[in-house]
């Protein structure tokens, strides 16, 4: 069973509480908030759970937009779960150097 990583754009209002600003104050104005995650679904299939509440993180069912494919194009699957664990926290730390606020595990 192949695992994916995956990011999915969250509304600028998950900036909202003071604290999670702060958390995110090198974040870029001109890049999105985004949560990345893994996978061993589709990473559409993955995001409608999310919205439905199953197995779901409270800041995508509350603040989750769409998929972000083009920020994830480039991963390819992995054949364990592990490795997919390692390319999301990759994936993550890339996306905060460029200036995304990034939620992640």
């Amino acid at each position: 069973m192949p695992y994916s990583v995956y990011v999915i754009g969250l509304r600028p209002e998950v900036l909202g509480k003071k604290r999670v600003a702060d958390e995110h104050s090198d974040r870029r104005e001109d890049k999105p908030c985004v949560y990345v995650g893994q996978t061993a679904r589709t990473p559409e299939e993955r995001f409608s759970q999310h919205l439905a509440g199953k197995h779901s993180r409270r800041i995508v069912r509350e603040f989750g937009v769409k998929l972000k494919p083009r920020l994830y194009r480039n991963v390819k699957p992995f054949a364990t779960r592990p490795e997919a664990e390692a390319a999301e926290m990759r994936l993550a730390e890339k996306l905060r150097r460029r200036g995304y606020a990034v939620w992640s595990r």
